[in-house]
């Protein structure tokens, strides 16, 4: 059934399943389906990646392809688990197809991990943890009805604070504004989002919460603050959180562990 609405956007398909389904454009290397349920999704530099599946023994399981770019997947033996990492594609559509991908080939619990733009006065690489997010980009009204905000799954939200407790981690709860929009991020939208209640800025978190929730699997992110758009007279680009890159990614390794 097709749920019309005035603006073709927000118009939602209730069929489960697309035309193209969740098995293309996979080249198998060395493993069969399914992959392992536990999942990385890092937007980190492919270099910082690599360079932790090579320090754990890990291995490339499978390619997935878009026009423009091969995403590797690979499967690590974590403290005794298997859990596969992919880099996270940057943008709405891009990164909710590949995780939807992924869940389709497998995947039931999920930790993102990436950096985010603050709104508010942050100091770089802080840990945040968003437990909702605007929903201003596209993909997530192809997933699940209009709506302001998506809000992220609890029970994630729960074993992410209680592992950053237990390794006696400072974080703060956040909204996280994500958009399509990099380069609309204007004075005025940004204090009209910050007296949304957003205190951080990013392109994916929506819609990836939107993909998980439509698919029935647990998803959870992990942000780290990077540049600074508190001020908007004088935007700071500071070093986008880059000191923050191989500890999230620990970080993140034992939070799926505790899913």
């Amino acid at each position: 059934m097709i749920k019309k609405e005035k603006f073709p956007i927000l118009e939602l398909s209730t069929q489960e399943e697309g035309i193209l389904t969740r098995k293309t454009n996979t080249v198998k290397t060395s493993q069969a389906t399914p992959f392992p349920e536990r999942a990385i999704f890092a937007f980190l530099k492919e270099g910082v990646i690599k360079d932790f599946v090579k320090k754990y023994g890990g291995r490339k399981i499978c390619m997935h392809h878009t026009v423009s770019k091969r995403y590797p997947i690979y499967q690590i033996n974590f403290k005794g688990r298997q859990v596969c990492i992919c880099q996270g594609a940057v943008g709405s559509a891009v990164a909710s197809e590949i995780l939807d991908w992924m869940i389709g080939h497998g995947v039931k619990k999920i930790v993102a991990c990436g950096s985010c733009g603050a709104l508010d006065h942050f100091e770089e690489g802080e840990f945040l943890i968003p437990t909702k997010a605007l929903r201003d980009e596209g993909a997530s009204y192809k997933y699940l009805p209009p709506a302001r905000f998506v809000e992220l799954n609890k029970n994630a939200i729960k074993v992410i604070e209680e592992t950053m407790r237990e390794k006696e981690l400072k974080y703060k709860e956040c909204f996280t504004w994500s958009t399509d929009g990099f380069f609309r991020e204007t004075a005025e939208m940004i204090d009209y989002r910050k007296s949304e209640g957003c205190n951080v800025v990013d392109m994916e978190c929506s819609a990836l919460a939107a993909v998980a929730e439509f698919r029935k699997v647990e998803f959870g992110q992990v942000l780290f603050t990077a540049d600074s758009l508190a001020d908007v007279e004088n935007y700071d680009a500071r070093g986008f959180g880059r000191d923050a890159h191989e500890g999230v990614l620990e970080l993140c390794f034992d939070i799926v562990l505790n899913f």
